[in-house]
């Protein structure tokens, strides 16, 4: 990990197509001007985390739904009027 100072108006180019620009400083916090290409995804990490735990819940465990569905068909067929 790289750590920098820099003061507002300050910039620190990542590669040759990302610069950072310090905007702002403030007790509470910093802000940042981003530049770069359209084609990057910046997000702050906690929105990142949050957007990973959402996939893993869509995505569910096939197997806890594989065990739920035989369970409903069991169901099913005990409850089946004849």
């Amino acid at each position: 990990m790289l750590i920098l100072r820099r003061k507002k108006n300050e910039s620190i180019l990542i590669g040759d197509n990302i610069r950072l620009t310090v905007i702002e400083t403030a007790a509470d916090g910093v802000r940042i001007a981003i530049d770069a290409p359209k084609h990057i995804s910046i997000l702050r990490e906690e929105l990142s985390h949050a957007e990973e735990a959402n996939r893993s819940a869509v995505a569910g465990d096939s197997n806890a739904i594989f065990q739920l569905q035989n369970g409903l068909l069991k169901n099913l067929a005990v409850s089946k009027p004849e």
